[in-house]
């Protein structure tokens, strides 16, 4: 191959580059930063009156020439800033500037002031490379677009696009207004195992491990209903937990197997009351992240600021397919949900009575609901660890809140009867639904006696999805699962 025509190692360049500049002086272990970007600029008018000597650092993400000038533009966590390098400034330094390449990590100190085009600049007295960055930086409006790229290294979407890194900050925020809200209501904080002996508390499959010091198999929790449920008998009565839970099946828009979850339990009330609460945190956070009941999801306007519309789950069903769901044998409940197309006629193994009554309602009618809206009155096939409701005991006292199409929780008013809860264990393994268990342990905690009690559960995830208008889980979690990529 002609030698001019060979492709350029463009990190081989950049580890010379860094060779020379820790021949010159070591990068240093710290830098004294005495301003962030946004507070520059916020506080433009004041700094620059009195002159003030700046510290600034952050990474270098453009960089012009003029000539004896050089402009650049300093990204930290809170913005970006441009700034301006002068040889009549920086002397023999300004010479060394050609060793900085877009990426690297720059320490900066100077005096801010207005360019001609009236943008908010850092005049550089002195800088300190901090360190190197050994590879481009990718353009984001052609690189970031990929997939791969965006989620397999999420540290250069973070750097390229603005809007992932505001995404990421704004889900710390919101979980710092969710534990506030609690607190407010006078919930208690808890932690309970992640690593349990029996899973329980949802229909899902679970992620399996050794322990290897008990010589035992145990799961990773896909819920953390049972434990929650064990402090209220135990006197704690108002609980709440923040944690990661586990469930071994799909990804998709709104699905990853690892996710959090914000569970909250409280003694002597129902799932109306647990509705009301739902009401109250989501006017909560719109107010204080937006200033404003409502807000726009992908297009679609929400209102926070008015009750929630109720729809009751098996009348809506009834309405849309003309079959009474709490009558109907599953086989026509089967032979309707193949002929709709919801399910594959080989499909096997068959879903349960639940699933399929799950599939019906999020098929027709869950994602045509924009709501903000609470999904009510589910059939007792389909939540065994809810109480029957006082008026019709075919179904439970159990809602979902639904937003745009998004289920973000489900709640109900819980069963207490230690009889009634080991019945409806033993009726799934009966029926042998795939991940059917029966707790001895919970069942005996229940029979010393617990509270009437509201349950809730949130998807944490899915609302960072709502209120930072992300179409995808993907965007929310800081490293989502991916398949691994061949060798």
């Amino acid at each position: 191959m002609n030698e001019e025509h060979q492709p350029i190692d463009e990190k081989k360049i950049r580890i010379e580059k860094l060779e020379k500049i820790k021949s010159q002086a070591s990068l240093p272990y710290r830098f004294e930063r005495t301003y962030f970007n946004a507070d520059i600029i916020k506080n433009f008018e004041n700094l620059s009156t009195k002159h003030e000597i700046v510290k600034i650092a952050g990474r270098l993400i453009a960089k012009r020439e003029h000539g004896k000038t050089k402009f650049g533009q300093l990204i930290d966590q809170t913005e970006k800033i441009q700034v301006y390098f002068r040889k009549d400034y920086l002397a023999d330094s300004f010479d060394r500037l050609d060793l900085v390449d877009i990426g690297d990590l720059l320490g900066i100190e100077g005096e801010v002031f207005k360019t001609h085009t009236n943008e908010i600049t850092v005049l550089v007295k002195s800088y300190t490379v901090l360190n190197k960055s050994l590879h481009p930086l990718p353009e984001k409006w052609h690189g970031l677009k990929d997939v791969e790229i965006k989620y397999r290294q999420r540290y250069l979407d973070l750097i390229a696009n603005p809007e992932s890194k505001k995404t990421l900050l704004s889900r710390s925020h919101i979980v710092k207004l969710l534990r506030k809200f609690f607190d407010f209501k006078g919930f208690i904080e808890v932690e309970t195992p992640i690593l349990q002996p029996i899973y329980g508390g949802a229909e899902a499959k679970p992620f399996e491990t050794y322990y290897n010091v008990l010589e035992e198999k145990m799961f990773m929790r896909i819920s953390d209903e049972l434990y929650l449920k064990r402090l209220i008998i135990g006197g704690i009565e108002k609980v709440f937990e923040i944690g990661k839970d586990f469930r071994n099946e799909g990804l998709d828009r709104f699905h990853n197997p690892e996710f959090t979850q914000l569970e909250a339990y409280e003694a002597y009330n129902d799932y109306n009351d647990m509705m009301t609460l739902v009401e109250e945190l989501f006017k909560f956070l719109c107010q204080e992240l937006f200033q404003t009941m409502t807000i726009t999801y992908q297009g679609k306007s929400l209102d926070f600021g008015k009750p929630w519309q109720r729809v009751e789950f098996c009348t809506s069903l009834k309405e849309k397919i003309g079959i009474d769901i709490l009558t109907a044998e599953y086989k026509q409940l089967e032979e309707k949900t193949i002929e709709l197309g919801i399910i594959d006629k080989a499909a096997y193994p068959r879903p349960t009575l639940s699933k399929l009554l799950d599939k019906l309602f999020s098929h027709l009618i869950q994602k045509e609901i924009i709501g903000p809206a609470f999904v009510i009155d589910h059939p007792k096939v389909t939540t065994p660890l809810a109480r029957s409701h006082r008026t019709n005991p075919l179904l439970v006292e159990r809602f979902e809140p639904i937003i745009c199409g998004i289920e973000i929780g489900n709640a109900f008013s819980e069963l207490n009867d230690p009889v009634e809860q080991k019945k409806r264990f033993e009726g799934q393994l009966e029926r042998q639904e795939e991940f059917a268990t029966l707790d001895e342990d919970f069942i005996k905690a229940l029979e010393y006696g617990m509270p009437p009690t509201a349950g809730l559960g949130l998807g944490l995830d899915r609302i960072v999805m709502i209120l930072t208008n992300s179409e995808s889980i993907r965007e929310v979690i800081p490293f989502p699962q991916l398949k691994r990529l061949e060798e």
